[in-house]
């Protein structure tokens, strides 16, 4: 799950640099317009898979402090 979010977040940030370098080109309105909405969807995308995954690593440290905190029973004992 981590590894497709990671690849995910890549892609993202590969789309906004190429809408970027685009707009520093000589461009129609409309091929503007429709390059900045592309641009402001990817940035959009990008905050969301990054708060999604910000949460997740926070659960995980939450869980892993519980586990820790439990005490351990070993069947020898």
């Amino acid at each position: 799950m981590i590894d497709e979010k990671i690849v995910r977040l890549s892609a993202h940030q590969k789309n906004i640099e190429r809408y970027v370098r685009l707009l520093q080109t000589t461009l129609t309105e409309v091929e503007r317009q429709y390059i900045e909405r592309r641009l402001t969807e990817e940035q959009s995308a990008t905050a969301r898979l990054s708060a999604s995954s910000l949460q997740m690593a926070i659960e995980a440290k939450v869980a892993n402090r519980a586990c820790n905190c439990l005490p351990s029973f070993n069947a020898a004992e």
